[in-house]
């Protein structure tokens, strides 16, 4: 019988082999990244420009077997003007350097650029394997940082610190081997706990001398706290440079692994075994295999059976049942008696308002803990499973820009929500009303943002399950004492599966004004949705307007489309509230406007992530893309101010994108 530690060497030998076949994509085809060809310097299709670059494309394409996996060159002709040469280069990952991978990735780079850019001259576009650049100026032998893209894996580390530690000494290894090395490229792995190991890789085009490599890496990694702080994958990706980290092996091991020994430094082989009757090869071959076969197929079959609970966690989630939601936080339910008496019957004295589906009270707790009570009308549209789904979400929900659930009670038709007791009421409160919108001074609208931002990211990203809010508004935004903010209504959100993006429904529920307009009109909605709202909510805290105030007035239009007005026009800080006018900061406030414009662009594509409006508003290193025009809602004015009107019906469905491996989950934003 084999020991133990033999066994258990051969399970994890087995479970890394299965783990090694499932992250490396086939090389067949090239795994595209992102592009850039700003429109500022372009070409007349059939010019001497477009006949240049063909050639130069061609070159390159033909180039891609090359050792060293780098190649540039011009390409430019006797009567063409200065202005139509085409500079040109790509660049192989290191470990992929003269394989089919990269001359793939070449061709795939060559043909898909032109399709990507078609008239403009200065593109960049990245790939797994490649990096693929041309411009009509030279840039060969120079550190480029712009453009930059930061891509990062949606996963966080278990001990955040210590990871960023360990990341920290591998990539400063990287950097410096790789600024040395000929051809500009190093890996490094480094162990972070048991059988989990941090892969880090740096690389520069082989143009630049050790010194810009140098600082290209070091500036590309500097990015990483940024970004990336805490997650289990990122990478930034320069024009000359580039730098990435996974807990896997994306690169190929034995492409970068240190050159083996020479034949004469071989240590001398083992002493034979002393012979004791018959080899015991044939008998421990007989044992060794079966036990690997079957500790495989069992690493097999866990990872199957694993997948398929997820899958049913997924869809438990999305299921309205609830039953089994209620019972794992049957610790959270009140009593109606205790109910009762915190809030001195239900007293006009401790009413604080009215949410989208019932009254809000005022309590005190036998302990003196005071707390918000949300008592849901019997005839609201949130029945049962409305009041379960919220109970759910937000007992899961822990941080600062999200309020806090302290429990609930369900006795006959009684549906109670208790919650924190959020002080300063909502937002709305205050934005909307004339004699308190002075209150929020420009410092504290621009914590109410900035906190609004971080609390959706978490709902998006960082919560247990991704959750998409659906119902963002000033009216949904409470207030502390110290005026941050605090997200609150969960009753319309919606669970996502890890590896979903959009669902459909023909339940459409929110508030006009708000919604995105493939949500309100074909019942799409995914966590751009949520940014759309986020959008308008962000020009409304600006402006210190109701996006339904334009249509009392003769303006006849919605707060987006003034304010793109005032954008195309150069005149943004028009849209400032005038109770602002003596105190804000000029570059926050443009800031700010620009990335709500980005927000409610008709194209759901077109807008950022929750993340990256987060570093958008915290880094000025962040440089923000041009908006386009904001999707526009044409409504009869006879509708008037609509604010809390939904649309239901009672089918609602759900369907899910094809899963991926989350190991690979991106998000991407130019620097």
């Amino acid at each position: 019988m084999l020991p133990m530690n033999n066994l258990m060497l051969v399970s994890i030998l087995s479970s890394i082999f299965v783990v090694t076949l499932l992250s490396f994509p086939s090389p067949a085809e090239a795994v595209y990244l992102t592009h850039s060809c700003p429109n500022t310097t372009t070409f007349t299709p059939n010019s001497t420009f477009q006949s240049n670059l063909n050639r130069l494309l061609s070159t390159l394409s033909s180039n891609a077997t090359r050792p060293s996996g780098f190649y540039n060159a011009t390409a430019s002709s006797s009567s063409s003007a200065p202005n139509d040469t085409v500079y040109g280069l790509f660049l192989c990952r290191g470990d992929v350097a003269a394989t089919d991978a990269c001359k793939t990735c070449v061709s795939t780079a060559t043909s898909e650029a032109v399709q990507r850019c078609p008239t403009e001259k200065q593109v960049v576009i990245w790939y797994d394997d490649c990096m693929l650049r041309y411009s009509n100026e030279s840039f060969f032998s120079t550190a480029a940082e712009l453009p930059g893209y930061f891509m990062w894996n949606t996963q966080n580390a278990t001990e955040p610190a210590r990871f960023n530690q360990v990341l920290a000494t591998g990539m400063n290894d990287v950097v410096t081997e790789a600024a040395n090395d000929a051809d500009k490229f190093a890996t490094s792995q480094r162990n972070f706990s048991g059988l989990v190991s941090i892969y880090s890789l740096g690389q520069c085009t082989q143009d630049l001398s050790s010194a810009d490599c140098n600082r290209c890496l070091t500036g590309a990694k500097a990015q990483f706290p940024t970004c990336c702080n805490g997650k289990l994958g990122g990478r930034v990706l320069y024009p000359s440079c580039t730098v990435r980290y996974e807990v896997y092996p994306f690169y190929l091991q034995n492409s970068t692994s240190a050159p083996q020994p020479s034949p004469g430094a071989l240590p001398p082989p083992p002493p034979p075994l002393p012979r004791k009757g018959k080899s015991k090869i044939p008998t421990i071959v007989a044992i060794v295999v079966p036990i690997a076969v079957s500790v495989l197929l069992f690493v097999v079959g866990c990872c199957f059976i694993t997948r398929r609970a997820r899958k049913k966690r997924s869809a438990a989630a999305e299921a309205p049942s609830g039953e089994n939601d209620i019972s794992t936080i049957e610790s959270l339910q009140f009593d109606f008696s205790t109910i009762v008496a915190a809030t001195n019957n239900f007293s006009d004295e401790n009413k604080l308002g009215e949410g989208g589906f019932g009254q809000v009270y005022k309590g005190i707790l036998s302990n003196g803990q005071e707390v918000a009570v949300k008592r849901l009308s019997r005839n609201s549209g949130q029945g049962a499973e409305e009041f379960k789904n919220e109970i759910v979400l937000v007992a899961k929900l822990q941080h600062r820009n999200l309020v806090r659930l302290y429990g609930f009670c369900l006795e006959g038709e009684e549906k109670i929500l208790v919650y924190e007791y959020v002080s300063n009421k909502s937002l709305d409160y205050f934005l909307f009303d004339p004699e308190k919108q002075g209150q929020l001074d420009w410092s504290i609208r621009y914590k109410i943002i900035a906190g609004i931002a971080r609390g959706i990211m978490y709902l998006h990203e960082d919560s247990q399950l991704r959750i998409i809010h659906r119902d963002l508004k000033a009216s949904n935004i409470l207030l502390d004492g110290e005026m941050h903010p605090k997200i609150s209504d969960f009753g319309m959100a919606r669970i996502f599966g890890v590896d979903q993006t959009q669902a459909n429904t023909s339940r459409i529920v929110g508030t006009y004004g708000y919604m995105s307009p493939e949500y309100a009109m074909h019942g799409q909605f995914s966590v751009k949705s949520d940014l759309y709202s986020f959008g308008v909510l962000l020009l409304e805290i600006i402006s210190g307007k109701k996006n339904s105030y334009f249509f009392q007035t003769d303006a006849a239009e919605d707060l987006m489309s003034h304010a793109w007005k005032l954008w195309r026009d150069g005149t943004p800080l028009e849209l400032l509230d005038p109770s602002m006018r003596d105190s804000y900061s000029r570059s926050e406030v443009i800031r700010c406007i620009h990335i709500g414009l980005l927000c409610v662009q008709e194209d759901p594509a077109d807008r950022p992530t929750m993340q990256s409006v987060v570093l958008m508003l915290n880094s000025y290193s962040v440089t923000l893309p041009l908006p386009e025009q904001p999707a526009f809602f044409l409504r009869s004015r006879t509708e008037g101010n609509m604010p809390k009107i939904t649309l239901e019906s009672d089918l609602s469905i759900s369907k899910s994108t094809p899963s991926v491996d989350e190991a690979s989950i991106t998000a991407v934003y130019p620097r």
